[in-house]
């Protein structure tokens, strides 16, 4: 475990691996040693995220292997038994990992293409809702891309350049429309999307 430590924190070998190599072994070698009861799964697919965000992989915060290593579990183990079978070759695991790789980015951009066309197709709708103005449709916009932003009465008023008491009025009716959840911050009050808003506006 030691060693893996030195590994992960690049201290051996003093030769370049590149980062996505390195977190790969990092993976297979947790995983391989097995030093807990259980989660060694779990444990080493973290260490392999890390490793990748560490090194500047941004993109690992967003994708999940182990959706696609659910798919094809016969496919992991056998790279697993090849390694093991072959003088502890990883090459069969390098290489069946980048795959895995490969087709998480691909299902985040299918994910991604798709939401994007979801979004596409409510902000179409919202211009059509008469029930909203025009500040209220691009705030609901703004918040279907944005689900866990905050808006306050001076936030709405600076974005529109409207009066205090516009903008009062237009967040307190998303409030009663079932749009947005209203609480307190301090003295302030904030607002912010409720969590199936996509649904509530579907409705």
């Amino acid at each position: 475990m030691s060693l893996m430590c030195d590994f992960a924190n690049m201290k051996i070998p003093n030769f370049f691996i590149h980062p996505v190599i390195r977190s790969i072994i990092l993976h297979f070698w947790l995983a391989y040693d097995h030093p807990f009861v259980d989660g060694n799964g779990r444990t080493a697919r973290a260490l392999f995220y890390w490793s990748m965000l560490r090194h500047g992989y941004w993109l690992c915060e967003y994708i999940s292997i182990s959706r696609v290593l659910r798919k094809a579990p016969a496919r992991y183990a056998r790279s697993f038994l090849f390694t093991e079978t072959d003088d502890n070759d990883l090459t069969y695991f390098i290489l069946e990992q980048l795959n895995v790789l490969d087709k998480a980015v691909d299902e985040l951009h299918r994910y991604l293409r798709r939401k994007a066309t979801q979004l596409q197709t409510l902000e179409r709708e919202l211009r059509g809702v008469l029930s909203l103005n025009y500040r209220q449709r691009s705030l609901v916009s703004h918040a279907l891309r944005h689900p866990h932003q905050l808006y306050t009465f001076e936030s709405h008023r600076t974005s529109h350049n409207i009066s205090y008491q516009t903008s009062r009025t237009d967040l307190l009716d998303l409030h009663e429309k079932g749009l947005l959840l209203k609480s307190k911050r301090g003295k302030a009050l904030v607002f912010e999307a409720v969590q199936d808003l996509e649904g509530r506006l579907s409705e």
